[in-house]
């Protein structure tokens, strides 16, 4: 995953949502280079949690005025811009 400025990060993912899906929806704000949603390493389930990598930072910001608080499966998504993962102490 790009660490180029237009990752998402989306929170609040219903678990059995697919990197299918997330593409799909995220299709409807503009180009999507790629989707990765996490999973837990014992169980194999998602984290709950979830990267949309957008071709362009006006489709990432359109993606985020469009889905940010958008109910999937009943649950309200948290979209925003990705922030770099913070050193572990």
């Amino acid at each position: 995953m790009a660490e180029n400025g237009t990752t998402l990060f989306v929170g609040n993912l219903p678990f059995r949502a697919s990197p299918e899906e997330l593409s799909e929806l995220f299709s409807q704000a503009g180009s999507v280079a790629s989707v990765h949603i996490p999973t837990d390493r014992e169980t194999g389930r998602s984290r709950g949690f979830g990267f949309v990598e957008m071709d362009a930072s006006d489709e990432m910001e359109q993606a985020i005025s469009m889905f940010n608080g958008y109910s999937l499966d009943g649950r309200a998504l948290v979209v925003n811009q990705a922030r770099a993962r913070e050193e572990r102490r």
